[in-house]
């Protein structure tokens, strides 16, 4: 027996999610990226952009393998934004590893066709040690993570920061013309 024509055609025909237009609508999530020589921080944000949190830590081996992780967790997470540190020094001028981040971020935004931004970074590793210092103070344990640890942290708060800049800017007006 062959199966009924009207069957196949069910099976074949795509039936809407519930909620896709709302789903297209949101503005997606973005990936931020805590750049280093040895490891790279990841950190991924909620659909509406409105939280952040650490998702792990790359191991740099060699380039083609940390492009193809990244393509592969940026797709996984829905990624439509990327964010990279732009390590800029203290008083604001760029330096070596700055240089080496906006290399990174031209050459991640060729590979993966998605949107990408620098961001400034400074002392984002630092507030990542006080935070993680923090909570072991008030956790009392003296654990504290190590340096490779914090990455992903780092990547965390500088995501953070970028949303809540972001946030501002596209605050709705009301009809009376008020934000």
């Amino acid at each position: 027996m062959g199966t009924a024509p009207h069957a196949t055609a069910a099976k074949k025909a795509k039936v809407p999610k519930p909620g896709g237009a709302r789903i297209a609508a949101l503005p997606g999530r973005v990936l931020g990226v805590d750049y280093g020589r040895r490891r790279i921080g990841l950190a991924i944000s909620d659909e509406l952009r409105i939280t952040a949190r650490p998702a792990g830590i790359l191991e740099r081996t060699n380039r083609r393998g940390v492009f193809r992780s990244l393509r592969e967790i940026a797709r996984e997470h829905g990624a439509r934004h990327i964010v990279v540190g732009y390590p800029l020094n203290l008083d604001g001028t760029a330096g070596e590893m700055a240089e080496e981040a906006a290399r990174f971020a031209a050459r991640l935004k060729k590979e993966l066709g998605i949107e990408v931004e620098l961001v400034d970074e400074r002392l984002t590793s630092w507030a990542a040690h006080q935070e993680m210092a923090e909570t072991a103070r008030a956790t009392k344990r003296d654990d504290r993570r190590t340096a490779p640890e914090t990455d992903d942290l780092a990547a965390a708060i500088l995501l953070r920061d970028f949303l809540g800049r972001e946030r501002p800017k596209k605050r709705p007006t009301s009809p009376g013309g008020e934000k």
